[in-house]
């Protein structure tokens, strides 16, 4: 029942007023230069998506901000309705960082396009400096926000923070030092802001048509026999065991997070060895961005033969897997079997073997504004850490609730 409705009502609804607000922004763009009419025709647009998807939104904090302010919001990504769901709530008029792609889906595209939102590139380390740059301008103009997801993936997970991209202190930093450079002097603030998703309907009635679609593609029957938590177990095991089959020839012996680990490995280390001298990053996002920044600028440029192309396409599909992997927490349901947890994880699996996934609802979510942190115009060059990544983790895990 979610799945069609999903198809004939949520789906459908979501791209109609897509389509009318993203026209109604436009139009309002050729007489709209500050793009203050443009940021309210966005806040209603998101309103409609969260009314249609069955997210209600309470908020706290909002005494720690103003209308007519100029911030840096950090939070944590979740879903892909986090956006309208910060869109919606935190008024105040925003910029935000989005991947090329939405830019190129119609009416969407031109809307993020015409409202001045900032284009993140992929593997082009030039253009990834000017988008920071570009970014850390916009909070220098006088009552435009900024919004940053730093993790650089979606989560789906309440109880889990992935460690942050440092592209936030670069851009906090630029703007803070133009602002120290402004008379009268101004000074830039960071306030993190926590997401919560808690789901409100009946699991099994959403979850179990989900496995069922997963499980035909294994050829298998529904087993809808079983305890949820045990054939969400199952169905996991299968796609870890499929992997492992895939790419190490058969299925691995030891504990999940250490068969994580070691297909990780063995995904991303000879692609090391070949762009970056056998040199890793601390955390498996970390290492496929900067594979990326090595491998795609030559493909972008068009410099390299159709059978070089296809080659790092595959290398490509390579890293993307193991990002995909490294966002399974070892042991995340079978420690805390929440029903929120539970649906993030069958909804990674219905994204990862169908390549796209429904929102699940009824949902309520939580957004908590943080206290607002300064923000110094240089760092600390005798620490090996960024001060400043280091306290939003810390403040973000402590609102989320999340032991270090």
């Amino acid at each position: 029942m979610s799945k069609l409705r999903a198809i004939f009502v949520t789906d459908p609804l979501i791209v109609i007023a897509t389509i009318v607000f993203a026209s109604i922004s436009l139009a309002a763009s050729l007489y709209d230069p500050q793009k203050r009419r443009q940021a309210a025709i966005a806040r209603g647009w998101a309103w409609v998506l969260l009314w249609v998807s069955g997210v209600k939104v309470e908020v706290e904090g909002l005494e720690k901000i103003s209308r007519d302010g100029s911030y840096i919001f950090v939070s944590n990504h979740l879903s892909y309705m986090d956006t309208p769901v910060v869109l919606a709530n935190i008024p105040v008029q925003f910029r935000f960082l989005a991947k090329r792609g939405l830019f190129q889906i119609p009416f969407l595209g031109w809307h993020l396009a015409r409202a001045g939102h900032i284009r993140v590139p992929r593997g082009d380390a030039r253009a990834a400096v000017k988008t920071m740059n570009l970014a850390a301008q916009v909070v220098r103009e006088c009552g435009i926000s900024l919004l940053i997801f730093p993790e650089g993936v979606i989560s789906r997970h309440n109880d889990r923070l992935n460690s942050m991209m440092d592209g936030t202190s670069f851009v906090a930093r630029s703007a803070a030092k133009k602002r120290a450079e402004q008379n009268p002097a101004g000074q830039v603030v960071v306030h993190p802001v926590a997401l919560r998703y808690h789901f409100r309907g009946n699991l099994e009635q959403s979850l179990h048509p989900v496995l069922d679609e997963i499980e035909r593609r294994f050829c298998w029957r529904p087993k809808r026999e079983l305890d949820l938590f045990e054939r969400i177990y199952r169905v996991g095991e299968s796609l870890m065991c499929l992997k492992e089959i895939e790419y190490l020839g058969q299925p691995q012996q030891g504990a999940i997070p250490e068969r994580l680990t070691r297909l990780i490995d063995h995904l991303l280390m000879p692609l090391e060895t070949e762009w970056l001298k056998g040199q890793r990053e601390a955390t498996t996002v970390s290492r496929v961005k900067r594979l990326r920044m090595a491998i795609l600028p030559e493909m972008i440029r068009g410099e390299v033969s159709d059978a070089e192309r296809d080659r790092r396409w595959r290398q490509l599909g390579d890293m993307y897997l193991a990002q995909q992997l490294s966002c399974y927490p070892p042991d995340y349901i079978k420690s805390n079997p929440t029903p929120e947890r539970l649906l993030e994880t069958v909804e990674r699996f219905e994204e990862d073997t169908t390549d796209s996934a429904r929102v699940h609802g009824p949902m309520a979510a939580t957004v908590e504004i943080g206290e607002a942190i300064p923000v110094a115009a240089t760092r600390d060059r005798g620490g090996l850490d960024d001060t400043l990544i280091q306290t939003l983790e810390q403040r973000l895990q402590q609102m989320l609730g999340i032991s270090s």
